[in-house]
């Protein structure tokens, strides 16, 4: 079979090559790639610009649709032509996770999706939505599913709360999206003059650039009636976080999901403190919350934001569009 394989580490060496076709056991499925979609953990992967020196060759990226080709002989759940989402911590169907879950994510520990085949575990596998196209459906196993067990499972949000979501990244714009769902109100930060009208689209109620507000904790509480949010949940890390802490209210909740300016964090702990501000690290969901983010979609509508499709021939240029942060959405690779 064909696969993107990571020859060296750096975008330039990744290169379309031949590999074996993967066997399936008795309980597995063999899966037909359709689309892949690409996300920051990839990036600094490629690159090893977080020393998580992932052997080489390697095939890379995390998340993944497809169809099913093959299924082991004892597989009841799945037949020929279902479409399916590959799910990134392979073993995980629901509760806490434990150091056997974790041993095995897509696109880490084990291959990726860039690859024509991948085999899967029965139980793991989620259905797409019958609302959406792979292109949409392929960012949902990673950044769908962390802004929706976020909020949903973590932060418990309801009607009528405030969230502040940074930035108009793949996990981003899925908090926009089901928080608007449910009924909150959203405000949304971007540096970009053109991304402001494409977050009022989405359903932001306000939009507050970060240029011109470097402080922006303080003009979140202005468009906010004097106070902190509900939550946020902070996508870049070491050059975000103190702001973060000061947009939230009282007894109120951060989600620590990304390090795209860094993963050292070093921030005043006194309003973490006397605000009783939960800071919670959060990495994706299982299998059952998967499932319950298909539901919503479905009966919600909502379309996850696709910034541009790239044909796997082209997958570098798609990695080079990652790295240059100016999409507005997801970047998907296309089988």
């Amino acid at each position: 079979m064909k696969a993107i394989q990571l020859e060296n580490y750096g975008i330039e060496h990744l290169k379309l090559a031949e590999v074996s076709t993967p066997t399936i056991g008795e309980n597995e499925v063999l899966v037909r790639t359709t689309a892949a979609s690409l996300q920051y953990l990839d990036l600094i992967l490629a690159e090893n610009t977080a020393g998580f020196n992932i052997p080489l060759p390697f095939i890379p990226v995390s998340e993944g649709v497809g169809v099913v080709e093959n299924v082991g002989n004892n597989v009841t759940r799945w037949k020929k032509r279902d479409r399916v989402i590959i799910p990134f911590i392979t073993r995980w169907e629901s509760g806490k996770t434990t150091p056997y879950h974790n041993a095995l994510r897509t696109g880490m520990q084990t291959s990726g999706t860039l690859a024509e085949f991948t085999v899967q575990p029965e139980n793991t596998l989620v259905r797409t939505p019958t609302t959406l196209t792979d292109e949409e459906a392929a960012a949902l196993p990673v950044a769908g599913l962390t802004a929706w067990a976020s909020l949903v499972t973590q932060a418990h949000i309801k009607a009528g709360q405030t969230i502040l979501v940074q930035g108009s990244g793949g996990v981003s714009l899925f908090a926009l999206q089901i928080a608007k769902a449910f009924g909150l109100k959203v405000i949304a930060t971007t540096g970009s003059k053109e991304k402001e009208q494409q977050l009022k689209n989405l359903g932001a109620d306000e939009i507050i650039n970060y240029r011109e507000f470097p402080e922006w904790s303080s003009e979140v509480k202005r468009r906010n009636n004097g106070v902190g949010v509900d939550l946020t949940l902070d996508v870049a890390g070491s050059e975000t976080i103190n702001q973060s802490i000061l947009s939230v209210k009282e007894h109120g909740y951060i989600g620590l999901i990304g390090m795209m300016t860094g993963a050292q964090l070093s921030f005043n702990i006194l309003p973490v403190i006397m605000n009783y501000i939960r800071l919670q690290g959060y990495s994706v969901g299982h299998a059952q919350e998967l499932h319950e983010l298909v539901k919503a979609i479905e009966k919600n509508n909502i379309k996850p934001v696709v910034d541009s499709v790239f044909s796997i021939d082209q997958v570098q240029e798609a990695f080079y569009k990652l790295r240059s942060r100016t999409a507005f959405g997801k970047i998907v690779v296309k089988f």
